[in-house]
């Protein structure tokens, strides 16, 4: 609009001073459309400047964002990267551990194993001088330890385990009262009877009719008579205690006395 306007005024102030000259009016218009074609063509070279610089300054947005959002991911990834050092630090350390347990596992493999024997024979020594109750089931118990020993599918800490829970076992024994019924040699012929555990201090029968009873003189490793009428009916009671029959409540049981030492 500006280079019409102006255009115009010099037009008009060319044809006020067409009176002068004719020639000089026409050399004058030339240099007119010479300078109007210049200005033209720099508007145009600046409308392509600033497009250029338009599209230019987008895509340096477009990189700074792009930028921050690499920075960041850059970021995490040093943080995950530390902590994941920590992490297979860790893991080398536990693997040395790891290796150091199996060098000394191997050793103590070979310590335990005469360790394992000496307390089978320890069982068995012992359930050989204790009370014989369920003398046959305790027996078949360090019979199955010794079998354990030479097996190559069981391993050494299974075998230590399984020796540890015959001890338990043997243990409970002497904290509880039980009744089971078997046979016994009465002299004149073997007769079923009923035999009543009270811990490890007294083992006594009673015969299934309730006629005889007995108990195990440990001293002596022997069986011996009592008296009916001072055990039988507490015996009895006893073995229904046992079963879970009756309540429990004290009871005059044939006790050895203890032994000076």
């Amino acid at each position: 609009m500006t280079m019409h306007r102006l255009k115009a005024v010099l037009i008009a102030a060319l044809i006020a001073a067409g009176a002068l000259g004719g020639p000089v009016t026409a050399v004058h218009a030339n240099n007119l459309d010479s300078v109007l074609a210049v200005g033209k063509s720099k508007n145009n070279a600046a409308r392509k400047s600033q497009v250029k610089i338009d599209r230019l300054a987008e895509e340096t947005r477009d990189l700074l964002t792009e930028y921050k959002t690499v920075m960041k991911q850059v970021d995490g990834l040093k943080v995950y990267n530390e902590r994941l050092q920590r992490q297979i630090e860790n893991q080398v350390a536990r693997i040395a551990t790891i290796e150091e347990n199996i060098d000394n596992s191997t050793v103590i493999a070979r310590q335990m194993t005469p360790l394992i024997i000496r307390m089978i024979d320890g069982l068995q020594q012992f359930v050989e001088l204790d009370v014989p109750f369920q003398r046959e089931e305790r027996m078949q118990r360090v019979g199955f330890l010794r079998d354990n020993l030479d097996r190559a599918d069981v391993s050494v800490a299974e075998k230590f385990r399984a020796v540890l829970e015959a001890y338990n076992i043997e243990l409970q024994y002497g904290r509880g009262i039980d009744t089971y019924r078997g046979t016994i040699d009465l002299g004149d012929a073997e007769r079923e009877v009923d035999f009543l555990r009270v811990g490890r201090i007294a083992l006594v029968y009673q015969t299934t009719d309730g006629a005889v009873s007995g108990a195990w003189d440990n001293a002596a490793r022997s069986w011996v008579d009592l008296p009916s009428g001072d055990y039988n009916s507490a015996i009895r009671k006893g073995i229904r205690i046992a079963k879970k029959q009756a309540t429990i409540e004290l009871l005059n049981m044939p006790v050895a006395a203890p032994e000076a030492n």
